[in-house]
C-alpha cells in the first residue's frame, strides 16, 4: 500500500489500480449466480428460476454477512497500514478470519431450522417449493464457505493484492461454470446441482486464500501461533461493514418481497421473469460493488495518511464512473432486450414477452441504484459507519409504501416499478449527503493549505 502515496502516483493510476482487479472480480462473482441461473432456465425452466429466486433471499443474506467481514475488516486494515500501525492491522485480519466462523455456523443453524419456512412465506408451492428446499439444504451446511468466498478476496485486496484477488475470484467461478455443466446439464441433479457447485467452488476459493495469508506473499504474513481475537476489532469491523449486511438483506427483503407480490398479483412465470431481471441487474450492480470496493482501499489508506484532496478526487472519479457505466446499460438492455432475455429462456413466448416487460419497467432507474451503493462504501471508507448504515437501511425502508401502494393501483406493472420509483426518491436524500461531504472535504483542505503557507 505505500506505492500509493508516492509522487509518481496519482489519484487516477491508483483507483484504477484497484477498481479494475475489484470490478473484474466482483462481475465474476457474480457469474457464480448468472451462470446457474443460465443452466437453470436452459434445463429445468422457469419453476426452476422461481425456485432459485426463492431461495436467493436466504442465500443473500450469507452473501451480505461475507461482505460485513470482507467490507468492514478490510477497511480497517486498510486504515490501520495507512497509519503505519501493522500489528493492529494484522489482529484485525484474524479476527476477520473468526468472525467469518461465528457468522457461518450461526447461519447454518437459522436456514436448517427455517429455511423451508421462508420458502413458503414468499408463496412458495408444488414444484416451485420442492426446488427452493433442494438448495437450501445444500448451503445450509455450507455457509462457512459462501461468507468466506466473499470475504477472502476482499481481505486480501486490502492486503495490496488486488490482482491475486481478481485471480482467485477468476479461479472459483470458472470451477463453478464447469462443474455447473456437469452436475445440471450431465447428471440432471437440478438445483441442487447448481448449489454443490457453487459450494465446492467456494470451498476452494476459501482454502487459496488461507494459504496466502500464511505464506510470504502477504504483506500480513500470519501465523498459527498468533491467531488473536479482538472483540473491540470485531466491533469495529462489524460496525463499518454493517451497512454492507444491510444492503444484501435489503436485497433479500425485497426479493422476497417481490416474489410475494408476483404470486399473489401473478404467477410463478412472473417470478422466473423477475429472476432473470435480476440476473441482468446483478451484473451491472456487481460492476458498480466493484468501483466502489476498488475506490474503498485507497481512500481508506488517505483517510488514515489525511490526504484530503485525494479522496474527494477519487470519489468523484468513482461516481462517475458507476453514472456513466450505469445509463449505457439501461440503454443497451432497451435497445437488445430479446438477445440478453434468450441467455435464460429455451423456447418459452410467455416467459419472454413478460421479462421484456419487466426488464423496461424495473431497470429505468438502474444507474441510481449503484450510485446509491457507492456512498454507502464511501462513508464506510472514511469512517463514517453511521451514514453508510442509514443509506443501507433507507434504502430498503423506502421500499415499503411503493411495494405496498403501486401492486394495489396498477398490478404486476406495479410491482415491476415500486423499486426504480423508490430509488428516485432515495437519489435525491443521498445526493445532497455526498455533496455536503465532498465540501467539507474542500473546506478542510483550504483550511490545511492555508495553515501550510503560514
Amino acid at each position: 500500500m505505500q506505492e500509493i502515496i508516492t509522487p509518481s502516483n496519482s489519484v487516477n493510476r491508483t483507483f484504477w489500480r484497484y477498481a479494475i482487479p475489484s470490478v473484474v472480480a466482483m462481475l465474476v462473482n457474480g457469474l457464480y449466480q448468472v451462470i446457474d441461473g443460465i443452466f437453470v432456465g436452459h434445463y429445468i425452466g422457469f419453476e426452476g428460476l422461481a425456485g432459485i429466486n426463492m431461495a436467493w433471499p436466504i442465500i443473500g443474506v450469507i452473501v451480505g454477512l461475507g461482505l460485513l467481514v470482507g467490507m468492514g475488516s478490510g477497511s480497517l486494515i486498510s486504515i490501520y497500514r495507512g497509519e503505519g500501525a501493522a500489528h493492529k492491522a494484522r489482529t484485525t485480519l484474524t479476527t476477520g478470519l473468526g468472525l467469518i466462523l461465528i457468522a457461518g455456523v450461526l447461519m447454518m443453524a437459522l436456514i436448517s431450522a427455517f429455511g423451508p419456512a421462508m420458502l413458503i412465506a414468499q408463496g412458495a408451492v408444488g414444484t416451485t417449493l420442492e426446488l427452493g428446499i433442494e438448495y437450501i439444504d445444500i448451503f445450509s451446511w455450507g455457509a462457512i464457505f459462501t461468507i468466506a468466498a466473499g470475504a477472502m478476496p476482499m481481505l486480501i485486496r486490502n492486503d495490496d493484492s488486488p490482482n491475486f484477488s481478481t485471480i482467485l475470484m477468476i479461479f472459483g467461478a470458472l470451477i463453478n461454470i464447469a462443474l455447473d455443466y456437469l452436475f445440471i446439464g450431465k447428471f440432471g441433479w437440478g438445483l441442487k446441482g447448481a448449489a454443490i457447485a457453487t459450494i465446492f467452488s467456494q470451498v476452494t476459493v476459501f482454502v487459496i486464500a488461507i494459504g496466502y495469508f500464511f505464506s510470504s506473499f502477504s504483506q500480513l504474513r500470519l501465523s498459527w501461533t498468533k491467531l488473536l481475537f479482538s472483540p473491540k476489532l470485531a466491533a469495529k469491523s462489524i460496525s463499518l461493514g454493517t451497512s454492507s449486511l444491510f444492503m444484501y438483506t435489503y436485497f433479500s427483503f425485497v426479493i422476497a418481497l417481490h416474489n410475494r407480490l408476483f404470486m399473489e398479483y401473478g404467477t410463478s412465470i412472473h417470478v422466473g421473469a423477475f429472476a432473470i431481471v435480476g440476473y441482468l441487474m446483478t451484473m451491472y450492480y456487481l460492476l458498480a460493488e466493484g468501483v466502489a470496493g476498488g475506490m474503498q482501499p485507497p481512500v481508506s489508506y488517505y483517510f488514515g495518511s489525511g490526504q484530503v484532496n485525494k479522496i474527494k478526487a477519487t470519489l468523484i472519479l468513482a461516481i462517475k464512473v458507476v453514472l456513466i457505466t450505469g445509463i449505457c446499460a439501461v440503454i443497451l438492455l432497451n435497445l437488445f432486450p430479446e438477445t440478453m432475455i434468450s441467455l435464460f429462456v429455451n423456447n418459452d413466448p410467455a416467459l419472454m414477452t413478460e421479462t421484456v416487460n419487466g426488464l423496461r419497467l424495473h431497470l429505468f432507474s438502474m444507474f441510481l441504484d449503484g450510485f446509491i451503493a457507492l456512498a454507502s462504501v464511501y462513508f464506510m471508507a472514511v469512517n463514517q459507519g453511521g451514514k453508510a448504515l442509514s443509506i443501507s437501511a433507507g434504502n430498503m425502508l423506502i421500499q415499503l409504501p411503493f411495494l405496498y401502494l403501486l401492486p394495489q393501483w396498477l398490478g404486476v406493472n406495479g410491482v415491476w416499478l415500486s423499486v426504480p420509483v423508490s430509488n428516485v426518491v432515495l437519489f435525491l436524500v443521498v445526493a445532497p449527503m455526498v455533496w455536503q461531504d465532498i465540501q467539507g472535504k474542500d473546506k478542510k483542505a483550504t483550511e490545511l493549505k492555508l495553515a501550510e503557507c503560514n
